[in-house]
């Protein structure tokens, strides 16, 4: 796979790329897209053979073939992440953003709390709001660069009505790889303040040398019957214009309460989406990851490298992801100049720390998975636009 060949995607209707200026402020042309989560690659030809089997058969209507689909997901949990699971612990939603909106709802009611620990991924405390449900925002603090949990400090904000804590694992932003022992206080706490786990653990794939991602079910058994694990292909293989995600739950009772909310919505898997999965989740999509981490590791070290030599500037270790996590606390600027450099001098679109809630507030997140002549683009700019600092 030539990871370097450049993906040229604007004008095709991409997010990223065509709607840059709507959501970063960069209006550039030769604006540099580094935001939302979406890679640049070319997809892999395994993929595009799948597609191809599609277009072959001619036709787009009702289809059967999920049990394929589900030992495909129960062949890659095993061999990439050592979680045996069963077929039926499973159920298919339209991506992960639906599933953790249907878990709201099924599982909370409108005033209940649902804790997060922040800054995390904006769209958590956006469907949490959306549902008619109150955020409680548990900041995470550094510890020797990284994020950490503070539970004693958690202990307080907690106001009881929380049901749910909703975590990212790996962790989006900054690529923290929560370790076991760090499940296992996660477990305790959840137990202690009676909540349901759910565990978003869409990054897994995507964790770099030295680091090793345990899903939350492999770490922390003994909450079973309160934990909800949430995967799907669509970081990993850059899919998530499929709409595809799982929701893995083996206790049966918590299962029963998702799947009786899943059926009130009439919701059925997407032909395509289920296509690619399962040519996704094989031995070629194993090798395929493997080389792309490699890559995307390669690209955060040059990155974050870049951004440390810039005077103020701190980039957090990653761990794993494609989501770099910089800090410009140290140049004593604002986030209104901050925001008028990045976007007009260096012309590149981030996402905006704020936006991720407390311990955002003079980040930004930037996204990595792209060609290394763009991320190497984007570092050349970016000092640039701080050369005034040296």
């Amino acid at each position: 796979m030539n990871f370097d060949k450049i993906s040229e995607r604007r004008g095709t209707n991409s997010t990223k790329w065509d709607d840059l200026e709507r959501y970063t402020g960069v209006s550039a042309p030769d604006g540099l897209a580094m935001w939302t989560a979406d890679m640049d690659f070319f997809a892999p030809d395994f993929l595009q053979d799948a597609v191809r089997r599609q277009l072959e058969i001619a036709n787009y209507g009702y289809f059967t073939g999920m049990d394929s689909y589900r030992d495909a997901v129960c062949w890659w949990m095993e061999n990439r992440h050592g979680w045996k699971i069963e077929p039926e612990w499973m159920s298919q939603t339209a991506g992960l953003g639906n599933a953790i909106a249907i878990v709201l709802q099924s599982m909370t009611n409108p005033g209940d709390h649902v804790a997060t620990f922040n800054p995390v991924y904006h769209e958590f405390e956006a469907k949490i709001r959306r549902a008619g449900r109150v955020p409680t925002q548990l900041p995470l603090v550094k510890v020797d660069g990284l994020f950490r949990m503070d539970f004693d400090a958690y202990d307080g904000l907690m106001t009881g009505r929380e049901k749910i804590l909703l975590i990212s694992s790996p962790h989006n932003p900054a690529g923290r790889v929560w370790t076991r022992s760090e499940l296992e206080d996660i477990a305790n706490f959840c137990l202690k303040h009676d909540l349901i786990l759910i565990s978003d653990e869409i990054h897994h794939d995507l964790v770099f040398p030295g680091h090793v991602h345990v899903p939350a079910h492999v770490a922390v058994p003994q909450i079973e019957d309160r934990l909800i694990m949430m995967s799907a292909a669509s970081k990993t293989f850059n899919i998530a214009g499929c709409r595809t995600g799982n929701v893995i739950i083996p206790d049966a009772k918590l299962r029963a309460v998702f799947n009786e909310y899943l059926e009130r919505l009439d919701l059925r898997p997407n032909l395509f989406g289920i296509a690619l999965t399962r040519s996704a989740y094989s031995p070629a999509g194993g090798a395929w990851v493997d080389e792309l981490v490699r890559y995307i590791d390669g690209n955060q070290k040059i990155f974050n490298a870049g951004m440390q030599e810039i005077p103020g500037v701190s980039a957090m270790p990653m761990e794993g992801t494609y989501l770099a996590w910089i800090d410009f606390a140290g140049t004593g600027m604002d986030m209104s100049e901050i925001r008028q450099r990045v976007t007009k001098d260096a012309r590149v679109g981030p996402t905006w720390g704020p936006t991720l809630g407390p311990g955002g507030e003079t980040c930004l997140r930037i996204n990595v998975g792209t060609q290394r002549s763009r991320v190497v683009e984007a570092v050349q700019r970016l000092q640039e636009a701080f050369a005034d600092l040296q």
